[in-house]
């Protein structure tokens, strides 16, 4: 014992615990420098995957970066706001809530389309401060729901309401941005492929994160979002200021617009693109809402219901994924083929599915449901963004928006509406695809003929 009292510690434990200490320290020194090497190698390869074939110096990069934090954080808010639709309800009674749920989606189009739209053209001097706006209105919103969430109250509807709102205005402002920042040696469809590929990959990331904080309570989840809207904002500032140029265009005349937007949506390439993708998108709606009633009734195979839809909709996923992919990859120039093609093809998988009606069918044309009309909309984007005036492109792109979404709505609540029969369902779809198809080939051969006349 020491004099005072104190107890006199051996020389053999300081060393022991001063030896502990400096592995301890050692220990989070390396950890540290592992995660930060990690980080950096992570870092350098998102870095060469946005700036690759050009992309870097031409301003793509950034439309790239912008596009993953926006589907990062409406994954965050899809999140925040889940709740079962109807799974945990009878069949009669998930039907009507299923076709009201379908029909309050189509408000936020029908604000875009007439309202949004010609606004948007007004400020095309403007672009990023309109990204820049909409990412910040869904940050303050977010921080609206969260609070909502955590103590209750009626701003939780309006909230979520303005959030659609935002995301769509966000969607057809940066669909106008991508040809003024195009690479020389990237394509239209190539360039829309890639950021799209960006936004499935960190939505996929952030439901991942977004599962983890929702454990926690769904209020972090918006809260998540709000910081990575805020982000968003700060980096749709930093766009190049050629995005907001309007060098090269031709200033509409007053009183002429309405008719530019009506010579747009009417010419033969993008007439033809919007008909096929509101067949592509309609089937799609139909195919996904009919077998989720479908499978309840009468399950395919020895598959449990649960399991079986799980394989319809990560097939359809997988399909979309292998779209945006093969979207990236393709090196033509001229979409149109690629859309006819599409339809064709996905009119053929109906009908087959319809001889060979079983697990293994439906999910095959799950999974080229999915690809069909994810690829052949990077198509109709590079139509539209080839063949319309800048002066009305927000606007035609907000049509077009807003004719896919009803063409899903009107395809679901066929879904609904149809007996749970597979084969007469596909039935229904398989004639409305050839039907399409019809269709589609008759307004390019009305094109062609017009062209021979103007021409001769």
């Amino acid at each position: 014992m020491k004099e005072d009292g104190a107890p006199l510690v051996p020389a053999r434990t300081r060393d022991r615990v001063r030896s502990a200490g400096q592995a301890s320290s050692q220990a989070a020194r390396s950890t540290g420098r592992a995660i930060s090497s990690g980080y950096r190698r992570l870092s350098a390869r998102i870095h060469r995957a946005t700036h690759a074939h050009g992309a870097g110096e031409s301003g793509l990069a950034k439309v790239i970066e912008l596009q993953a934090l926006h589907a990062a954080g409406d994954a965050l808010v899809a999140l925040g706001l889940a709740g079962t639709l109807f799974f945990n309800v009878p069949v009669g009674e998930a039907r009507p809530k299923v076709a009201l749920y379908l029909v309050i989606t189509m408000a936020p189009f029908a604000l875009v389309a007439p309202l949004l739209g010609p606004l948007l053209d007004r400020v095309r001097h403007g672009r990023r401060y309109a990204l820049a706006a909409t990412m910040l209105i869904r940050a303050f919103l977010c921080w609206v729901m969260a609070d909502a969430v955590d103590g209750g109250g009626l701003a939780l509807y309006p909230a979520a309401f303005g959030t659609l709102v935002a995301s769509k205005a966000h969607a057809v402002t940066r669909a106008t941005v991508v040809p003024r920042l195009l690479p020389p040696d990237i394509t239209l469809v190539r360039a829309n492929a890639r950021v799209s590929m960006a936004g499935t990959l960190s939505s996929l990331l952030a439901a991942a994160l977004g599962a983890i904080l929702i454990t926690i309570g769904p209020e972090w989840a918006l809260r998540a979002g709000f910081c990575v809207f805020v982000v968003g904002m700060v980096l749709a500032l930093r766009l190049p200021s050629r995005v907001d140029s309007t060098e090269g265009e031709a200033k509409p005349r007053r009183g002429r617009r309405a008719e530019d937007r009506s010579r747009a949506v009417n010419g033969s390439s993008v007439l033809m693109g919007m008909r096929a993708n509101a067949a592509l998108r309609g089937f799609s709606g139909f195919l996904i809402l009919y077998l989720a009633f479908l499978l309840r009734a009468q399950p395919i195979g020895a598959l449990p219901t649960a399991t079986m839809y799980a394989l319809v909709a990560g097939a359809a996923a997988i399909g979309s994924f292998a779209g945006t992919v093969m979207g990236s990859m393709v090196r033509a120039r001229a979409p149109e083929p690629i859309i006819v093609s599409l339809l064709a093809l996905q009119a053929l998988a109906t009908v087959a599915s319809i001889f060979w009606y079983g697990a293994v069918s439906v999910v095959a044309l799950s999974f080229m449901t999915g690809f069909a009309q994810q690829l052949a909309k990077l198509c109709l984007d590079a139509i539209i963004q080839r063949d319309v005036a800048d002066s009305v492109r927000t606007s035609v792109f907000a049509r077009t928006e807003t004719l896919l979404q009803l063409a899903w709505v009107v395809g679901g609540i066929l879904g609904i509406a149809l007996p749970g029969s597979g084969e007469i369902g596909l039935s229904v779809g398989g004639v409305g695809l050839v039907l399409a198809f019809v269709l589609v080939i008759r307004t390019i051969v009305l094109a062609r003929r017009l062209h021979a006349i103007s021409n001769s």
